[in-house]
């Protein structure tokens, strides 16, 4: 019995994906048809078809949990700590001291081998 209603659900899920890809081919289809109507009318009716479309997606098992996953972030965001302005600033000046200071010992290397070589080739 479970497993005739996972098949019913996949049958349901297979033809709301299928719902949800006529109405995506038929807002590239429509925009591109249409392509002589205002830009703003055109911008609206594939607002409106990607909504409809998303709501439908929605709808499946893979949509609720794409939607779960979403609400999910947004609480994990909410418990983050951000640094402080104060923070971010020193933070930031201690990575570009340190990227100053590796360029200034990269340049004095490359510069001893260039001598270096020079040298040896009787350049």
């Amino acid at each position: 019995m479970k497993e005739k209603m996972k098949s019913t659900e996949t049958t349901g899920d297979m033809l709301k994906w299928v719902v949800v890809l006529v109405l995506v081919a038929a807002g590239v289809y429509g925009n591109s048809y249409l392509s002589g109507y205002s830009w703003v009318y055109r911008t609206i009716g594939l607002v409106v078809l990607a909504a409809v479309a998303a709501f439908i997606a929605a709808q499946t098992s893979k949509g609720r949990a794409f939607v779960e996953l979403g609400v999910e972030a947004k609480t994990e965001i909410r418990k983050v700590v951000w640094p402080t302005r104060e923070e971010t600033t020193h933070t930031t000046l201690i990575v570009v001291a340190a990227v100053l200071i590796l360029a200034i010992i990269l340049y004095l290397l490359d510069t001893a081998l260039s001598w270096l070589l020079k040298a040896l080739l009787g350049l």
